[in-house]
């Protein structure tokens, strides 16, 4: 029995250690917390609490992992996600790329749970942060990807309309739909 504890403690410091390692925000330990990165959370809600430091923490803490693989790790990041989207006001960071970027990447992971309310988020991204391309261009993939062609398109017409930048992204995404590919943007153009 002894041995067996000894065997778990070292295998718990061993964890402790490497997620302190990969500190979320600032490369120094911050929470002893490794679980559930209470620790950084709390820590951007009561300092900078922007979308710069929130980015940085949830993309930190995707790659850990493989959400479509690993099913704890996809209902830690919807969490993490759904509190940032909730710490950060809309009508304060709509113009910002890093609040867009998380309201789209926190609509991509809902859609690997749950499509409606996936399409409720993108619905959400889409009004908050017009300006931005890649957020009508990942609606829109969402859209394709559910089999709702002519949804699709209308979205990237609307993102046209509405002057959403960069141009090039959406006439990119529009002659790739045309082309009726799967993917509206290859990794590179993305």
């Amino acid at each position: 029995i002894a041995s067996i504890m000894n065997r778990v403690r070292d295998l718990k410091n061993k964890y402790r250690n490497e997620d302190n390692i990969t500190d979320e925000l600032n490369c120094t330990k911050i929470s002893a917390d490794t679980t559930d990165n209470s620790g950084t959370v709390n820590q951007i809600m009561m300092t900078t609490n922007n979308p710069e430091d929130w980015l940085c923490f949830l993309l930190r803490l995707e790659k850990k992992g493989i959400p479509q693989m690993d099913v704890g790790l996809l209902n830690r990041l919807i969490g993490r996600y759904s509190q940032a989207v909730t710490a950060l006001p809309a009508e304060k960071h709509s113009q910002d790329e890093s609040y867009a970027r998380i309201l789209v990447r926190f609509a991509e992971l809902k859609a690997l749970q749950d499509p409606e309310e996936a399409r409720d988020q993108f619905h959400l991204a889409r009004l908050n942060c017009k300006k931005f391309a890649f957020v009508h261009v990942a609606f829109a993939q969402f859209e394709l990807s559910q089999g709702n062609v002519k949804k699709c398109k209308q979205l990237l017409q609307k993102a046209v309309e509405c002057s959403a930048v960069p141009l090039e992204m959406l006439e990119t995404a529009l002659q790739n739909f045309h082309s009726q590919k799967n993917q509206l943007l290859s990794d590179e153009e993305k």
